[in-house]
């Protein structure tokens, strides 16, 4: 753990004003192994402020990133849906900027290969940039050239030496990751091709506050971006966001578009300057508009006790479906634990036989679900819901019902 520095890492401003406090818990990915649950866990504060200057919302750091990310336990492929969403990217980006076999895309955070695969389909050259070894191995295997190091301007100079200069870069759900954001977007600078575009994407701020999305907050997310925040960081490394969608990933997020600020040829798109009066018009340049949220998230937390005290009262069989970061700060926000739900399930091999952090909620195979036939299955990686009870309906023989706790609980 190393001392937390309390400067706001977008302008410098000293951090006084907090978020929320969801107490203390476990690293959300550090997921146990059955000879570890009676071992005690390293805990860490997850309290979030808010910079009263600029309004960047953020945790401190409190834990060296290597430690964190240098092996992990989130593998993008296991979602049909994210990586229908990745070929969908793929497709509208390749004709927007017109890319073909001359021209380079460089995937910061690229995981498993889960986006990469597609341009490889397309004959558009690829390098990947994973700092797990573990998930890195997995995209080396579908033959992607894929780096194991992390990003940051030291590894910019060194492949820019190398003479790789990216047509487009893509960083999707990277940068709330990244505790050294100003080393990490000069980084992109200086590898990013003169006539080159950057895209990001990233959860939106709007859409955690008014949703009450507080499970996506946890220790491996650094940061919480609007896009104001966005547009004067990058300005502070002279690159220009040119144009913003507002997609439905990760419960509500928002796909960047970034050129150098030199580059006359790209025009700014409408769509900057009406999202950022929208976060305007929202409240997000307001203290005020930050200073309710923990008491809609004790209403979410309370909703969700409640449901599992009655069920556990009236004999009903409770099990959850995923082991996701999300999962784990909710439940452990709310102190809940096998006493409540007795198992979850994922299809993640690495994460099976394994047991949830904090908790200690054994993790076992989706076929479970047949084998013990539950009244309620809780599903904690609501963003996927759709896929999710689209998967557990085409089983025969189950009857249970779902709940989904984030915005509101709900059983369906």
């Amino acid at each position: 753990m190393i001392r937390q520095k309390l400067d706001c890492r977008g302008c410098g401003n000293h951090l006084c004003n907090i978020f929320i406090d969801l107490g203390k818990s476990p690293l959300a990915n550090s997921y146990l192994k059955k000879k570890e649950i009676n071992k005690k866990e390293k805990i860490f504060p997850l309290k979030v402020f808010v910079c009263k200057k600029c309004y960047f919302v953020q945790l401190p750091e409190f834990e060296n990133p290597k430690k964190i990310f240098s092996e992990y336990a989130y593998f993008s492929s296991f979602s049909s849906e994210w990586v229908a969403h990745a070929r969908d990217y793929v497709d509208m980006i390749t004709k927007k900027i017109k890319l073909n076999d001359k021209r380079l895309v460089m995937e910061i955070a690229s995981n498993d290969g889960y986006l990469l695969q597609f341009f490889l389909k397309k004959k558009i050259p690829v390098l990947g940039i994973e700092p797990a070894k573990n998930i890195a191995k997995v995209a080396q295997k579908k033959g992607i050239t894929t780096k194991v190091e992390f990003f940051g301007t030291k590894l910019a100079l060194k492949l820019e030496q190398e003479g790789t200069k990216p047509d487009l870069i893509v960083a999707n759900n990277v940068l709330a990751h990244v505790p050294k954001i100003h080393d990490f977007v000069e980084g992109l600078k200086i590898i990013l091709n003169t006539n080159g575009v950057i895209t990001i994407e990233v959860p939106h701020l709007l859409k955690l506050i008014k949703n009450i999305e507080f499970d996506t907050i946890y220790h491996e997310h650094y940061s919480y971006f609007s896009l104001n925040v966005l547009k004067d960081v990058f300005e502070k490394h002279n690159l220009t966001i040119f144009d913003v969608k507002e997609i439905s990933t990760h419960g509500g997020s928002l796909r960047v578009f970034i050129k150098h600020e030199i580059n006359q040829k790209i025009k700014i798109s409408k769509n900057v300057e009406r999202l950022l009066k929208k976060e305007r018009e929202e409240g997000l340049q307001k203290m005020e508009t930050y200073k309710n949220f923990e008491i809609q998230v004790n209403k979410v937390k309370n909703e969700l006790i409640d449901f599992l005290e009655n069920a556990k009262k009236n004999k009903k069989k409770v099990i959850a479906y995923g082991a996701p970061a999300k999962g784990n700060t909710l439940l452990n926000f709310s102190n809940i634990t096998n006493d409540l739900i007795e198992f979850t399930v994922d299809k993640n091999p690495y994460k099976q036989k394994r047991f949830l952090p904090g908790s200690h909620i054994p993790i076992k195979k989706p076929e479970m679900i047949m084998k013990t036939n539950p009244d309620f299955i809780l599903i904690l990686p609501w963003n996927i819901k759709g896929e999710i009870i689209k998967q557990i309906k085409n089983m025969k023989k189950w009857e249970g019902k779902f709940v989904i706790p984030i915005p509101k609980l709900k059983i369906i």
